[in-house]
């Protein structure tokens, strides 16, 4: 989730504002940047439970813990509920306490896997003083709904009341589930739309390559990314694949239009969440919400709502690549490595687009119904070769490749940063999944048991 808001800003009057929001993200390609997020389920080492945030091992004394590494906390009625960084970083957390480094804008896969480790290195080095571990993995293996903590933070209340309302599965994504994604820039609307549409057309194959949760409440789920399922029933009013990316006309103020239609969930002022989930921006513009009668919105509030759509690929003034399970340290370098190689050097992405040129509305929806089911072995008429994802995946990644190599931005050990892709060339090459490798464990040397994953796969 997004760091804590801000009140205040410029008054909204007018559409264009809104519009100039998002075009203002537009920079030179020798400014571009990238960003990586990556959420941990932190669970305590005696029973494998999840941290509540209070208490001796909990969420809070890990926060506090941080401190001492020029973390500075963000307080929300007096208690930590983030952390904050001179250098641009933060630490949020989810709802259920699942703990997010935000990373700065960095130049490099090798600037970004340097953030990564230094990161797990301090949340380690605290957590071996409580007695708690972190895991990566998409979907919390073992524990129930009814079973997960809360975090103390406002905007969760009011999503918690509001999701039961759109979908049978919205709290189990704030609760259960972890990604990690990639933020990057653009250069102008035209470069942000085809940017967009090849990200969101290839987002599938990241979601097979990085399926990482097949387990539910200990038992198999019956899909390689529980995770991605969550997300086809939490709320369809901002949710999943946008078909109006693809067509003619697509830009900023096309974007600000669907934004205008996703219901609000909250206002935030003077350090206070109200409610307004199911109200109208629209509305709010007309100083016509419910929630604040005769106020208008600032640039903040929209900056906020912005925050509220989750689409498997969101647009703010940088573009969220968000369909990847959450995994281990080599694949969170990985997401950002795919995806710089695809959208971030011409040649790479006039290949990739000329790839999923011709693919219709029902390729897109077929892709996102079947993959978190299937991963890998998704049959696709337009895969090319057998037809699989796999061979997508294989396509995909050698155009990524082709991209980072041109980008020529070597570090000692690796002369440029598609070493970063090798750890997805053995999955794609094996046609296996990182899930399905834990089904084998499970099935085989666990013992029908997932709490051997707490030890095996933790950080």
């Amino acid at each position: 989730m997004s760091a804590p808001p801000k009140s205040g800003g410029e008054p909204i009057t007018d559409k264009r504002q809104l519009v100039e929001y998002l075009a203002s993200g537009s920079k030179p390609k020798d400014r571009w940047r990238i960003g990586t997020e990556h959420e941990k389920f932190a669970f305590r080492l005696s029973d494998h439970r999840r941290l509540p945030y209070d208490g001796p091992d909990g969420i809070r004394a890990v926060l506090e813990g941080l401190t001492r590494f020029g973390w500075q906390p963000v307080l929300e009625n007096d208690r930590p509920i983030a952390l904050t960084r001179a250098d641009g970083g933060s630490i949020t957390l989810e709802p259920g306490g699942q703990f997010e480094l935000s990373g700065r804008p960095l130049i490099s896969i090798h600037d970004t896997c340097n953030e990564v480790h230094e990161h797990l290195d301090q949340v380690k080095e605290v957590g071996n003083e409580l007695g708690i571990g972190m895991i990566g993995l998409g979907f919390d293996p073992k524990w129930s709904r009814a079973e997960m903590p809360w975090m103390p933070k406002g905007r969760y209340k009011i999503m918690r009341d509001y999701m039961p309302k759109r979908g049978k599965l919205g709290l189990d994504m704030m609760l259960r589930t972890c990604t990690v994604q990639t933020n990057l820039d653009f250069e102008s609307e035209r470069d942000m739309v085809r940017k967009f549409r090849v990200s969101l057309a290839l987002q599938p194959v990241a979601t097979a390559l990085f399926a990482n949760s097949p387990f539910i409440e200990g038992r198999p789920a019956g899909f390689v990314s529980a995770r991605s399922n969550v997300w086809t029933d939490t709320d369809p009013d901002r949710c999943g694949i946008l078909p109006f990316v693809f067509e003619d006309g697509m830009g900023f103020e096309r974007y600000v239009d669907y934004l205008l239609d996703v219901p609000m969930y909250f206002v935030y002022r003077d350090g206070k969440y109200i409610d307004a989930s199911g109200q109208s921006f629209r509305a709010f513009m007309q100083g016509r919400l419910p929630a604040l009668p005769g106020e208008v919105p600032t640039i903040n509030d929209w900056a906020d709502h912005v925050t509220t759509a989750f689409p498997e690929v969101r647009l703010k003034k940088f573009l969220e690549m968000r369909g990847a399970d959450s995994g281990p340290w080599r694949r969170i370098c990985a997401l950002s490595a795919i995806w710089v190689g695809l959208i971030y050097d011409g040649g790479a992405l006039d290949e990739a687009e000329a790839l999923v040129k011709d693919w219709t509305i029902q390729d897109h929806d077929f892709l996102r119904a079947e993959v978190p089911r299937l991963g890998l072995k998704t049959p696709f008429k337009k895969a090319g070769g057998a037809g699989t994802m796999r061979d997508l995946a294989l396509k995909t990644l050698e155009i990524s490749k082709g991209g980072l190599r041109r980008r020529s931005k070597s570090e000692l050990g690796c002369p440029d940063e598609s070493c970063f892709l090798d750890t997805l060339f053995e999955i794609a090459d094996s046609g296996v999944t990182p899930a399905e490798r834990l089904l084998q464990r499970y099935h085989e040397a666990w013992g029908g048991s997932v709490d051997p994953v707490y030890r095996e796969y933790a950080y």
